[in-house]
């Protein structure tokens, strides 16, 4: 701490108060970030993973607007896999196992040496309001801070309550305490907050599991990366994970504890996360399946312990360890700690703008999971979006806010804002519209650009991105320039069971076909082979060419609908509409709108209970 008056103060050092943290001090602002503990900053509380199903695709977008997710991901990888290679690209996720205390000690070491940032260890416990403004924060310590903007980063430790059995334990973590306060002054302010559950598996000693009885689960054997500007000997090594099976004996065992459990005796009021539930809830959701899959992932290159995902649970630690030693494999696994859910505050979204400041108070943004998702990813990005936005504000700069069409980040947000949540939000692609367009491998090109307009993407990311665009703008060219004859394919073709050519034809051509990939061709043709090593390009990049070229029909009609839909966003709604007065929408509609209070007609639209019958009655309203 150096001041006590600071441009912005980020409150938590979570993985959304990092990236917030990081990007506002990377275009200019002085940031403070207080956090609990500095041995816990961007902690990876539940299982040591980084991205997956949609989420992945989260990470690479913070990357490419200039996060540190990827950066920090690609740094303590200990394996990695490309999720979905048998389906489309749209649908393709990277997901990294990390060495959790590495993720940890590198996010502090690039917060530690960005200008900009000073870090505090404190407890935040209330906050500064000016007439509706936020001026700062008060701590435990009984410090005032000050600053033109507060970013509130809290993760579970508002009013965190953990539950193991009918033990209870106040806290926002295993051993750590929770805070309470914060959320006391936004009640008494106005704002609604509920509450919501998580939970986490016990850790074991991995000394104490036969691996021998396990699936073994290795990574790709050509790993990738999560960000845009990793170089380098990249993973020259990896560590397995495991899969063993419950089955009928370890659910009964769980299944005598629920008299015990937090989860159906009602001591638990928040909703838990749908797709990720414990493993008592499976057995009873679940109750004709027989085993359910569990995965051994490691938490580091020099620990024994390990984490088994799909078997969180609050039941009693007697159950837990009883249950385990009846998984083949586990018969004589030892637990580091057992397995616990937590209960915390959030604050319904809708109480937020697409910035994600809060509408009630000027100056006040939320990130993370307090405004209802779960996942380290989705938290991350809600950061680096505040944090932009926060930057933008107290400086008079426009706001910076990603579309549908442009963004995970941003269906994530808008997700957020327009349909609220009833449940832990997480991110799946079936939730875009536009997942052609969002996909993995095109972060940088979609978003890039847009983040080094702001000031946020450094010259080194635009440089690679102007260098990758021109070099797959190069192999196109060659593709549709140089052909091939049929004495030369033929064989190769009959090989691949596809149609052999009876005349000369262009390499594009081959390259379109469904059975054939890049990677083949480019080994099968001697002159198209030394182009390429000529040129000096990834693996990453010839993928992105041979995505662009087989389905390039499939992106313009959706990039087509897009543009249509698009339309409606730009037709803005006047925050002054009263919406009592407009009788012909629906009691419902006029309720949700006037709580949301949506921005443009395409956020209105999305906005469930509010009719296409409400929105016409809406545009007639605005002279459309």
């Amino acid at each position: 701490m150096g001041s006590s008056i600071y441009d912005i103060i980020v409150v938590g050092a979570g993985h959304a108060g990092c990236e917030a943290a990081c990007a506002a001090a990377n275009l200019g602002s002085k940031v403070l970030l207080i956090t609990m503990d500095m041995g816990k900053i961007a902690q990876m509380s539940c299982n040591p993973a980084i991205g997956g199903i949609a989420k992945g695709q989260i990470v690479r977008e913070i990357d490419a607007l200039g996060g540190y997710t990827g950066i920090v991901t690609d740094f303590s990888t200990v394996q990695f896999r490309m999720l979905n290679r048998s389906k489309g690209p749209a649908m393709w996720s990277p997901r990294a196992q990390c060495d959790r205390m590495i993720f940890s000690g590198k996010w502090r070491e690039i917060l530690e040496n960005i200008e900009g940032i000073d870090i505090w260890q404190d407890n935040v416990v209330s906050l500064v309001i000016d007439e509706g403004i936020v001026t700062g924060v008060k701590t435990q310590y009984g410090i005032n801070f000050y600053g033109k903007a507060v970013i509130l980063t809290s993760g579970t430790f508002g009013n965190g309550l953990m539950h193991i059995g009918n033990v209870r334990i106040p806290g926002g973590r295993a051993a750590e305490p929770s805070s309470g306060a914060i959320s006391d002054t936004l009640r008494d302010y106005g704002f609604r907050v509920g509450r919501m559950k998580t939970g986490t598996p016990p850790r074991i000693d991995g000394r104490t599991i036969d691996f021998e009885k396990l699936e073994i689960q290795e990574g790709d054997s050509q790993p990738g990366k999560f960000s845009f500007i990793t170089t380098g000997n990249y993973l020259v090594k990896q560590l397995p994970c495991y899969i063993a099976y419950t089955h009928k004996g370890v659910h009964k065992r769980l299944s005598e504890g629920f008299a015990e459990s937090p989860l159906f005796s009602g001591r638990i009021k928040g909703t838990g996360p749908r797709y990720c539930p414990s493993i008592e809830d499976k057995i009873v959701t679940f109750a004709g399946k027989d085993r359910h899959q569990l995965f051994l992932e490691p938490e580091g290159w020099k620990t024994n312990e390990y984490y088994i995902n799909g078997f969180s649970s609050s039941l009693p630690l007697d159950i837990q360890l009883d249950a385990l030693r009846m998984i083949e494999g586990l018969e004589s696994v030892k637990i580091y700690r057992p397995g616990y859910a937590i209960e915390y505050d959030y604050y319904p979204p809708e109480q937020l703008k697409h910035t994600l400041e809060t509408k009630m108070i000027e100056n006040l943004w939320f990130a993370g999971q307090i405004n209802g998702t779960t996942g380290y990813e989705e938290a991350a990005g809600q950061g680096l979006i505040a944090g932009i936005n926060a930057h933008q504000k107290i400086n008079n700069k426009p706001e910076f806010v990603l579309g549908r069409e442009q963004a995970y980040i941003g269906v994530l947000i808008d997700d957020l804002i327009t349909k609220g949540v009833d449940e832990p939000y997480r991110m799946f692609t079936s939730r875009a519209e536009f997942r052609l367009m969002l996909r993995q491998d095109n972060a940088d090109e979609r978003l890039t650009p847009v983040s080094y307009d702001i000031g946020l993407a450094s010259s080194e990311r635009i440089a690679k991105l102007n260098d990758k665009v021109r070099k797959k703008l190069e192999i196109i060219e060659y593709f549709k320039r140089e052909g091939i004859s049929p004495d030369l394919i033929n064989k190769f073709l009959d090989d691949k069971g596809t149609t052999p050519i009876r005349q000369k034809v262009k390499i594009f051509d081959l390259l379109l076909r469904p059975q054939i990939s890049i990677f083949e061709l480019i080994e099968e043709i001697g002159g198209l082979k030394k182009f390429i090593d000529n040129l000096d390009v990834n693996r990453e990049m010839l993928e992105s060419v041979e995505i662009n070229s087989k389905y390039k029909g499939y992106f313009d009609r959706e990039k087509a609908m897009a543009e249509k839909i698009k339309r409606l966003e730009n037709i803005r709604i006047g925050s002054e509409i009263d919406y009592d007065n407009l009788k012909s929408i629906s009691f419902e509609g006029r309720e949700k709108l006037k709580n949301v209070r949506p921005v443009t007609i395409g956020q209105a639209s999305r906005i469930s209970g509010v009719s296409p019958a409400d929105i016409s009655v809406l545009l007639i309203h605005l002279g459309r």
